[in-house]
């Protein structure tokens, strides 16, 4: 790629043009389409990166469906508030306009195009007199070769670029080549406390700090959030029911909301579906991945959430399924390609002594329990009223307290989140390991009414009495808050008031 700018193309396709045009409709002077009242939590963290973060790019990621395109839009029309003049904003959907997708180096040729055509003027005089451009462009890992073209983009024009995709695995390889000149965030469904102002128009404000996770190993923090979470118990409650019920995509909580069967259609439409018979499938060099695979590998990880499934579940059930051969090593790629996507994360085992023992499997973490339920079939309450009304159902709701709670914590930046297998008689698994640094948090889910302090606390006990892995307490995470544990070494809260934090 040379450092000049590729020919101008005044012929852009006429198409295309068309789209640029219809999509950007304050070039000519016209208003932006209206966006929700609703922010999510990271619109401000967004927002601040792109206007004086200290990387010219930022990428914004996450599964389908949470609402990155509408945070473009409402980045946009914030920058229309603060009078940026509508010649100085682009918005490029990869995933609307298919044929910016057959133009080489469609990221410099339609910015090049747009310079020339619309603003009129170079990026950097612009930028040189106070006024920035800003380039916001959607589900640009769809795009081949993004990341250079990106990278010689922002390298000789001063820029602001906002990027957005559903590919974890894209993005972070862009992120790779594009090393100092972007930044990443993550975002994921709607958080509780989101809910409660998504769905109940009740504010609450978090517990978690916005940068830094050294907060974590503070004792106080999380009896702290206990506390928090007792206190403001009505409006947690009440958005821990519908997270209960429907899960957190914001689908699941418009107004008026849908009834579950209209909700686990779209979730298996527009999520699932569209991810298999889709995104997934796509393989290099025209490939295509096995649709049977991939669907029964999804359905294993949705019936397995919150476990460890290995190769001898997975491999059986889907050749039985699929009638024919298959192998670990392709069931592994395919776990990982849905990982990629988002759409869940595999918890690997810690590995902490010289000695090594078998490599032990994933645990399965969903994005969203809603999803197992929409594809499945079937509705797991994670409420204790829920579990009162269905209390044979009670192990199944504390795997899949151990599903949400591992995406949750492994959706941190920067913070290290694994298991502990069990290893011997005087060693229990414990379900989660969060690392900091040199520091270990062992964290333990025990997700029912009654707990026995000797057996449910094994796990933990064995962990802190070891020295080696310097752990300054445990945390115990119950299905509710009034739960007592005498060890001054262990720390009690209750999932909805460990969600409630962020």
């Amino acid at each position: 790629m040379t450092s000049q700018p590729p020919p101008l193309h005044t012929k852009m396709p006429a198409t295309v043009v068309e789209d640029l045009e219809r999509l950007n409709p304050w070039w000519r002077g016209n208003p932006a389409p209206s966006t929700p009242s609703f922010r999510r939590w990271i619109f401000d963290r967004l927002q601040r990166q792109l206007l004086s973060g200290p990387t010219p790019a930022v990428a914004l990621r996450g599964p389908r469906r949470v609402g990155k395109t509408i945070l473009v839009q409402q980045i946009i029309a914030q920058l229309l508030n603060n009078r940026v003049a509508g010649n100085h904003i682009f918005y490029a959907p990869f995933d609307e306009i298919h044929d910016l997708g057959k133009l080489t180096d469609p990221i410099l040729r339609i910015a090049y195009w747009f310079e020339t055509i619309v603003l009129k003027e170079t990026f950097n005089a612009s930028a040189i007199d106070g006024r920035p451009v800003y380039i916001l462009m959607d589900e640009v890992q769809k795009l081949y070769n993004w990341a250079p073209q990106l990278k010689h983009l922002v390298d000789n024009q001063m820029v602001r670029v906002l990027i957005t995709g559903s590919s974890s695995l894209r993005i972070a390889a862009g992120r790779d080549s594009l090393a100092g000149r972007i930044t990443t965030l993550t975002l994921g469904t709607l958080s509780l406390r989101e809910i409660a102002e998504f769905r109940f128009n009740q504010h609450y404000e978090p517990h978690v700090p916005p940068n830094g996770i050294d907060i974590l190993l503070q004792r106080s923090f999380w009896e702290e959030a206990h506390a928090k979470g007792k206190r403001e118990r009505e409006g947690r409650d009440q958005a821990f029911r519908a997270f209960s019920e429907y899960g957190g995509y914001p689908v699941a909580h418009q107004q008026p909301v849908l009834p579950w069967h209209e909700v686990a259609d779209q979730l298996n439409e527009g999520i699932i579906k569209r991810a298999i018979h889709h995104d997934l499938r796509q393989a290099p060099r025209g490939r295509k991945r096995d649709q049977k695979i991939l669907e029964e590998a999804f359905l294993l990880c949705c019936r397995y959430a919150g476990q460890t499934p290995g190769p001898n579940i997975f491999v059986p059930e889907i050749r039985r399924a699929i009638a024919q051969d298959v192998t670990w090593n392709r069931v592994l790629n395919y776990l990982d390609f849905f990982e990629d996507a988002l759409m869940l994360r595999l918890i690997q085992p810690i590995e902490m002594r010289i000695k090594k023992t078998a490599a032990s499997p994933a645990k399965v973490c969903l994005c969203d329990h809603a999803l197992r339920a929409s594809w499945l079939g079937e509705v797991i309450p994670l409420d204790s009223e829920g579990l009162v009304a269905n209390p044979h159902l009670t192990d199944l709701a504390g795997r899949m307290a151990e599903s949400v709670l591992g995406y949750f914590l492994a959706s941190f930046p920067f913070l290290t989140v694994n298991y502990y297998p069990a290893r011997d008689l005087s060693e229990s698994e414990v379900d989660f390991v969060v690392t900091i640094g040199t520091r270990r948090i062992p964290i333990e889910v025990k997700y029912r009414k009654h707990i026995d302090y000797h057996e449910d606390t094994r796990g933990l006990r064995a962990f802190l009495e070891k020295t080696v892995y310097n752990a300054p307490f445990g945390i115990i995470v119950t299905l509710d808050d009034d739960v007592t544990i005498y060890d001054p070494r262990i720390i009690q809260i209750s999932l909805a008031s460990l969600l409630w934090m962020q």
